[in-house]
């Protein structure tokens, strides 16, 4: 395993962690690191909290992009990559084009809302002034069976 992949595993553990952490406020278990590229520090977690605050646009990539704007000092993201546990949505992936990250790594696909390739590809349309780099399947189990475990317990009787 080279070193890119054995940082990608662990970021994507911490993005892991805060998505268990979802589930104490009932809302769906993804969760979100972002990694400042140049010493792989993580400057920015965060679980999505959409019921927690009641808001629509509360998912995790959109929480860890603000705070890793406000660590950063800046919006520009360039020198940065987004480790999250499901693939990003249109709005999250809008967001992350406009930040400059530099690289999104996600775990599971999202075959019904996803636009790092699944629906689309938002994040290296080439119509956009910024392209980013994908790297997906990342603990791609791990991340589908956290979800598969939320819905199936949240439609039991």
């Amino acid at each position: 395993m080279d070193q890119t992949s054995f940082l990608d595993e662990r970021h994507m553990e911490a993005a892991l962690e805060a998505a268990r952490a979802c589930t104490e406020h009932g809302d769906v278990p993804v969760g979100c690191v972002i990694v400042r590229d140049a010493d792989a520090k993580v400057v920015a977690t965060a679980g999505n909290g959409r019921e927690r605050f009641q808001d629509p646009t509360a998912h995790a990539e959109i929480l860890a992009l603000r705070d890793a704007a406000t660590a950063a000092g800046s919006w520009h993201l360039e020198d940065h990559t987004l480790v999250v546990t499901l693939e990003p949505c249109a709005m999250c992936a809008g967001a992350i084009v406009l930040a400059r990250i530099r690289r999104v790594v996600f775990g599971a696909s999202d075959p019904k809302a996803g636009f790092a390739g699944s629906l689309g590809n938002l994040v290296d349309d080439p119509r956009l002034n910024h392209r980013v780099e994908v790297s997906s399947g990342v603990l791609e189990e791990a991340c589908g069976d956290l979800l598969r475990a939320f819905f199936r317990d949240r439609r039991a009787p």
